[in-house]
């Protein structure tokens, strides 16, 4: 937790001068507890990763599913998928495997505050997409603090 905190604070905990873009799409795909698929209204796909969140592995090629993992895909899956959804990117908007990385808003509620709180992933902020870290550490040290999901289940 300290580590996080300590490391957090050398990348800023806001996003001066970066301008974020924001995409309206259809979730038509749940892959995984943190990344999903859309389609926009043009037709096209994209895969996208939920920025600031890192739920256990239920798809991982190299990796047994996680404590955890499947409960996590679950509740993206009945959240997300069939539903209109807003996407808002950071500074870096692609990861090395080309997903688009982006804050997810379903109804006004951004889904990775929700996955934190719910003890469903765990924090995880990468430079140089540092704009909400505060806001998404604080839900999880939530989480951590009631044992909630993965922290009461998972030792």
């Amino acid at each position: 937790m300290l580590a996080a905190l300590a490391g957090s604070a050398g990348w800023g905990w806001h996003a001066a001068g970066r301008a974020a873009a924001t995409f309206h799409a259809t979730v038509v795909e749940v892959v995984d507890g943190d990344t999903f698929v859309v389609r926009y209204a043009n037709g096209r796909r994209d895969t996208v990763r939920m920025l600031g969140v890192d739920a256990p592995e239920t798809v991982h090629p190299d990796r047994p599913v996680e404590c955890f993992g499947p409960e996590a895909r679950a509740y993206t899956t009945a959240r997300l998928h069939g539903r209109a959804v807003v996407l808002e990117t950071d500074a870096e908007p692609r990861d090395a495997y080309g997903r688009l990385l982006a804050s997810v808003r379903v109804g006004g509620e951004r889904v990775e505050d929700e996955l934190l709180r719910r003890g469903l992933a765990r924090y995880l902020v990468i430079a140089p997409n540092t704009r909400r870290a505060r806001a998404l550490l604080a839900a999880e040290l939530d989480a951590r603090t009631a044992r909630r999901g993965l922290w009461g289940a998972c030792a």
